[in-house]
């Protein structure tokens, strides 16, 4: 297997990278790199060096000497809550599309699939109809709401939810059956809430208290924009019941365990052990047969069901009625989608104003069980390049030769274990770009005069495929992201890593950079996705997606004492005072930052061939290496979005995400870190993991 990338070989081709020679290291002016790299994108060789702080030491705080310049002077958009590498390419995906959708509304000979992305962009962009109708498009919802005087008749909306919109505290989703990938099953839990976390809820920091009371105040708003009257009561009471709901909730790193969260029961089963609820009328509203399910929190829904039966009938009319309006604002008049956003833009995120309204058509079209594989379809043919998507699974198989290399000299595994996660490794399956099948649209009505409506089809039309497919062998070839989405994920059911084609651009990936950038970026990120299979939860998958163990009590209790290490140095940040990131919560995510790193700057040193890389513009390869790395990171958000993502998130925000080389020695060599800086750890400290 050649152990070069083909971006690699380009460069060399161009007299850059370790194709030359190889005794000494070389020296490359910045007007010498503008002639052998055609067009690298960012700087003169991938990485902006002027973005960089040069004041600040590497070894202090790497993420503002690699962005700390671009961090002081740039300015906040008033409708984002945050902004970095990754919303510069959304950006850029979302221009496209919007491209896209220009020439479909002048074009006339249009396609069936073409037409639903024109009519369904109409209907979003006619505001002024839109404001006409006001609330109307959801009257049908709210009487449903309203009539409702039974528990039997409070199940059968909380089935419906999936139609309609609204939030329930007992819901779920049709995935894959953990302990048999070929199989589809119904996965049961507890949701509901308004706020994005428990601890909103329960927290008695200031900073909460006041989201709370704003919260309450927000309800009441929406609630008489509905004609509720006692609205500030009901708004109290709608609160009072979500406190309860979160009190029940797992913490969400305890959602995070899989051994917790595989509950498998028969059918027939349910009202024995979670009784106190009418499943068969729940399920009825779903189309489900439903021979088996997984139930994921099993106490929270015993709990939440003695809630839903202890809980008056007219505080769940108030709580739905609520819900349904919160949810489905974006679609309605700019009176109640300002009101909702009064709150959750500003309050709970710091946005200042509302994106443009064609970006949030675009938002709502590109998503797989909306229009985005319709819209993919013309982007990938427009916007991705084929060289790219070889290019990138040269990328891959060069990824996947320097994790066998480091497993085969992992001195904390045993034989034994290797011998699974070399198989493991060797099964992953890469998908780069687009499916090589596209969703079909065959059946569904989009109308250029109904948002709602439109978007109630398209639920309508993904239930019943998903229906459909209840009880068949699972489709491999299903993508869970759209082509123009920027992003990338790792599926351990499948035990595939996907790329989508909107994340193959600069700062992740060019063909004309360095070949030290690509490997930072693009390679660390393959690396980050492929050691998802490797991290405290995915590594309980097999090769063939399977949940169980496939390794030895020794070996397992040696990567544990490593993930412990590494969610203790994440937990030690504090990016607003009192507030940690979530180390245990992060730390698949953190696993697969540190080991991506690890194998991307493994497979960048085979590319050399044990020659020199060479130096340009005073930058040598590790530092150009480490620094696309860190610039990929880089962002600016509100402080209301970094307390979201602390609670929220199972990503640790992008500045802590940076420090990630702090766990590689050739990154104290690349930068000169010695001890006393603020970033330095021990040899002994560091955590090494792949």
């Amino acid at each position: 297997m050649k152990h070069s990338l083909l971006a690699a070989c380009i460069a060399a081709s161009l007299g850059l990278a370790g194709c030359s020679k190889p005794t000494e290291t070389q020296q490359v002016s910045e007007e010498s790199v503008q002639q052998t790299v055609a067009s690298a994108e960012l700087g003169s060789f991938g990485v902006e060096l002027s973005a960089r702080n040069e004041s600040v030491k590497p070894g202090d705080d790497f993420f503002m000497y690699a962005s700390g310049t671009w961090y002081d002077n740039y300015e906040l958009p008033a409708d984002k809550t945050r902004y970095g590498a990754f919303n510069a390419l959304a950006d850029r995906s979302e221009e496209q599309v919007k491209s896209i959708i220009d020439g479909l509304l002048e074009k006339t000979d249009l396609t069936p699939e073409e037409q639903l992305v024109h009519d369904f962009y109409v209907s979003f962009m006619d505001i002024e109809s839109i404001n006409e109708k006001g609330i109307t498009p959801l009257n049908d919802v709210l009487s449903s709401i309203r009539v409702i005087d039974s528990t039997d008749a409070l199940t059968k909306v909380f089935g419906n939810g999936w139609l309609t919109g609204v939030s329930t505290p007992i819901g779920g989703g049709m995935w894959y059956n953990r302990l048999d990938p070929n199989e589809y099953q119904l996965s049961i839990g507890v949701g509901g809430l308004g706020l994005p976390d428990r601890d909103y809820y329960l927290s008695e920091d200031e900073r909460f208290v006041n989201i709370r009371e704003a919260y309450t105040a927000h309800i009441a708003q929406m609630l008489e924009l509905a004609g509720e009257t006692n609205a500030s009561e009901k708004a109290a009471g709608i609160v009072a019941l979500e406190t309860q709901i979160a009190e029940i909730q797992w913490p969400r790193e305890k959602r995070r365990n899989r051994d917790l969260t595989l509950n498998q029961i028969e059918r027939s089963k349910l009202n024995d052990d979670y009784p106190g609820f009418n499943w068969d009328l729940f399920f009825e509203q779903t189309g489900y047969t439903i021979p088996a399910l997984n139930v994921t929190q099993p106490e929270p829904v015993k709990a939440v069901i003695e809630i839903i039966n202890d809980t008056d009938l007219a505080v769940w009319r108030d709580y739905l009625t609520y819900h349904a309006i919160s949810n489905n604002a974006g679609l309605l008049s700019d009176e109640i989608y300002l009101a909702n956003f009064d709150f959750y833009g500003k309050t709970l995120s710091g946005q200042q104003e509302p994106r443009p309204r064609w970006k949030r058509a675009v938002s709502q079209m590109s998503g797989t069980e909306s229009l985005g594989f319709a819209i993919g379809k013309i982007y990938v043919t427009e916007f991705f390049p084929e060289s790219s998507k070889t290019q990138m699974a040269e990328l891959v198989e060069n990824l996947r030769t320097a994790l066998g290399q480091r497993i085969d000299g992992l001195d904390w595994m045993g034989e034994e274990t290797k011998v699974n996660a070399r198989a493991k490794l060797a099964a992953f399956n890469p998908k780069i770009g687009y499916p090589d099948e596209w969703q079909s649209f065959d059946g569904l009505a989009i109308s250029s005069t109904d948002l709602l409506g439109n978007v109630h089809n398209l639920r309508n039309f993904f239930q019943a495929q998903s229906v459909e497919r209840e009880l068949k062998p699972t489709d491999r070839q299903r993508w869970g992201m759209t082509p123009q989405r920027v992003n990338a994920y790792y599926n351990s059911s499948f035990n595939e890593i996907v790329f989508p084609a909107a994340i193959l651009q600069p700062p992740f990936f060019d063909p004309n950079a360095d070949p030290a950038v690509n490997y930072g970026a693009i390679g660390a990120v393959i690396g980050h996705e492929m050691g998802h299979g490797f991290d405290d939860q995915g590594s309980k998958s097999d090769a063939n997606g399977i949940q169980q163990n496939w390794w030895t009590d020794e070996d397992r209790a040696a990567f544990e004492a490593k993930a412990d290490s590494l969610a203790a140095q994440y937990s030690a940040y504090e990016p607003i005072e009192g507030n940690f990131v979530n180390g245990r919560n992060s730390l698949g995510e953190n696993i697969g930052d540190v080991g991506g790193l690890a194998m991307a700057y493994h497979a960048y040193k085979l590319s050399l061939n044990g020659k020199e890389a060479p130096v340009i513009d005073g930058v040598t390869g590790d530092q150009r290496f480490f620094l696309a790395w860190a610039q990929v990171w880089r962002e600016k958000r509100t402080e209301q979005s970094m307390l979201n993502q602390l609670r929220g998130g199972t990503h640790a925000p992008g500045r802590y995400r940076a420090l990630a080389p702090r766990n590689h020695d050739a990154w104290y060599e690349a930068f000169n870190v010695q001890p006393g800086d603020a970033l330095y750890l021990a040899p002994e400290e560091r955590v090494r993991i792949w």
